[in-house]
């Protein structure tokens, strides 16, 4: 995948849902403990794909809009009166930052998963708009005073869901043109023309509307999320050479880094981490040091194979923090490099990486300049 492409999301969660019952509006009532509307906020946050979510708050909701607005890839717009409206809202949000595509959800759909969003983002490579739906396989009957009326054929008809993607910018021109009264972005999309491609959508992906469908969706919630965190831990002496390789970059030193591969301690410890969080070992498991094949070998090869193991699993990467522990050489300097390479091989965007370092304040063998330690923690998430 290009990162120079921006997608981002825009979540809308402006109604009121009174169908759902008494109470608090759904998007706020409890769902696996936390609110319906944290679910699809932090599939999106944590797709590797998904550069920022804007949310879209009813006016009276406006008042947690600081709490959601606090983290850097989120931003908060205020909802209009129609589902239309508020959209809209949301795009105008995203006009002036940057982003390439924008993928439309509801918040009613809770258990959007990474899968789904993918086969959206990628049917935008060659369409102006794609949408997931799944095909009708119910008889359809016509209802007449509570009878079986006219039987409709239910060839070539889908259920409609949501995210729906655009090219940001045509799906803006669209809205701004439209008269109103859409029943969802598709049907904004066809009143400008706009060709739109159907995926494969989700039967989990379905839409809270009544009471009972909280009982459904906590069923659900019961057999599918899967969180796991590793974390990693490397050392590497100094020895001749005149530059040492972090994170794939090389920077400028007196001394080289001693390993069996290019003694990359930050990638190692990386890799270690990711493989620890899937319970398989170590590098050293996947890639013995004891066979010669490896030696010299770039260490951004065993970070890309514990990703890919993660990826064989279902899993995604959702961050990653690393911190080299040195006196020499300075890290600053090359942090913002290293962050991008990271974020290159793993496919992340670069707020999802974190480089930092310290010193061990002249104690132990690095406070000594006899070497280089790294640490790092990942999280993974179902896809």
């Amino acid at each position: 995948m290009s990162r120079s492409r921006m997608t981002a999301a825009v979540i809308v969660a402006a109604g009121r849902g009174t169908r759902a019952g008494p109470g608090l509006p759904k998007q706020w009532r409890s769902l696996g403990g936390r609110a319906l509307l944290a679910w699809p906020l932090d599939t999106f946050r944590a797709h590797p794909r998904i550069d920022r979510v804007v949310l879209v708050l009813h006016p009276d909701d406006m008042g947690v809009a600081a709490g959601y607005a606090a983290h850097p890839d989120v931003d908060v717009a205020e909802g209009g009166e129609t589902r239309q409206a508020s959209v809209r809202a949301g795009l105008e949000a995203l006009d002036a930052g940057g982003a390439d595509r924008v993928l439309i959800h509801d918040v009613a759909r809770p258990l959007v998963d990474a899968a789904l969003i993918d086969r959206v983002i990628d049917a935008l490579d060659d369409a102006q708009g794609a949408a997931p739906a799944l095909p009708v396989v119910d008889a359809l009957w016509e209802g007449d005073g509570g009878k079986v009326g006219a039987i409709r054929d239910r060839t070539g008809l889908y259920r409609a869901q949501t995210p729906q993607g655009f090219h940001l910018g045509v799906i803006l021109d669209a809205h701004r043109a439209h008269p109103g009264g859409a029943s969802d972005d598709v049907a904004v999309a066809q009143s400008a023309g706009i060709g739109i491609e159907i995926v494969r959508g989700s039967e989990t992906n379905f839409k809270i509307t009544e009471p009972e469908d909280f009982a459904r969706a906590e069923a659900i919630l019961e057999h599918r999320m899967d969180i796991r965190t590793g974390t990693g831990f490397d050392v590497h002496a100094f020895g001749p050479g005149d530059f040492v390789t972090l994170c794939g970059i090389p920077i400028p030193h007196d001394r080289g880094l001693l390993g069996h591969s290019d003694a990359d301690v930050a990638l190692h410890a990386l890799a270690d981490a990711i493989y620890g969080a899937l319970a398989e070992g170590d590098i050293g498991r996947h890639f013995p040091p004891s066979d010669p094949q490896w030696r010299g070998t770039a260490s951004h090869v065993f970070l890309e194979h514990a990703a890919g193991l993660a990826a064989q699993e279902g899993l995604s990467i959702s961050n990653v923090d690393l911190t080299l522990i040195c006196e020499e050489p300075k890290i600053t300097p090359h942090a913002r490099d290293m962050i991008e390479r990271v974020a290159h091989i793993l496919d992340l965007s670069e707020r999802r990486v974190s480089v930092k370092a310290t010193t061990s304040e002249g104690l132990g063998f690095t406070g000594r300049r006899e070497g280089i330690a790294a640490m790092a923690s990942v999280t993974l998430v179902s896809r």
